[in-house]
């Protein structure tokens, strides 16, 4: 995908990066089925996931747009159930390290900006830690805009639940 830098040199940006900042999350964007992309680069990408063991990502599988660089030089030849079953390896293989991820941070407290009503529950809020991610806890007294310290009691894959201190 005419990316400036090849595996070991993003293994090693990884490197430095948690080395430097060991707390910080790190997402990614992977299209699956992109032109060209065999079993092999496919397995490529899921042991690199492995490596990483992402916060979060957008994972979509690969659909040709009209005069992009990529519709001109290639062809989109990975046949759709291909893609689609790649996608769904990656999504899962995501779903899973999020999860463990999250089950980290279990027990621990977060300042987190409270951006609104849950979607799920009007008697609760939910806002973003400093490291993108979602929690969702009780509203008390408080108010959108606030930072709250919040203990992380429990979660899911993609957001965290917790209790304001």
């Amino acid at each position: 995908m005419n990316r400036g830098y090849n595996r070991k040199e993003y293994l090693t940006l990884i490197d430095k990066i948690k080395k430097r900042i060991p707390n910080c999350t790190i997402s990614m964007d992977i299209i699956a089925g992109f032109c060209g992309e065999t079993e092999q680069d496919h397995r490529e990408t899921l042991s690199l996931m492995d490596y990483v063991k992402y916060d979060y990502g957008y994972m979509f599988k690969y659909s040709e747009r009209p005069n992009t660089a990529a519709s001109r030089k290639f062809k989109d030849d990975i046949p759709e159930e291909i893609k689609q079953r790649r996608l769904v390896e990656i999504i899962a293989k995501q779903q899973a390290q999020s999860l463990e991820n999250n089950r980290e941070k279990i027990n621990n407290s977060y300042e987190v900006l409270i951006e609104g009503t849950s979607k799920k529950s009007t008697l609760h809020f939910y806002g973003r830690t400093t490291h993108n991610c979602v929690v969702v806890f009780k509203k008390n007294d408080l108010k959108v805009g606030q930072y709250v310290n919040v203990k992380i009691i429990a979660c899911t894959a993609g957001t965290l639940k917790g209790e304001a201190l």
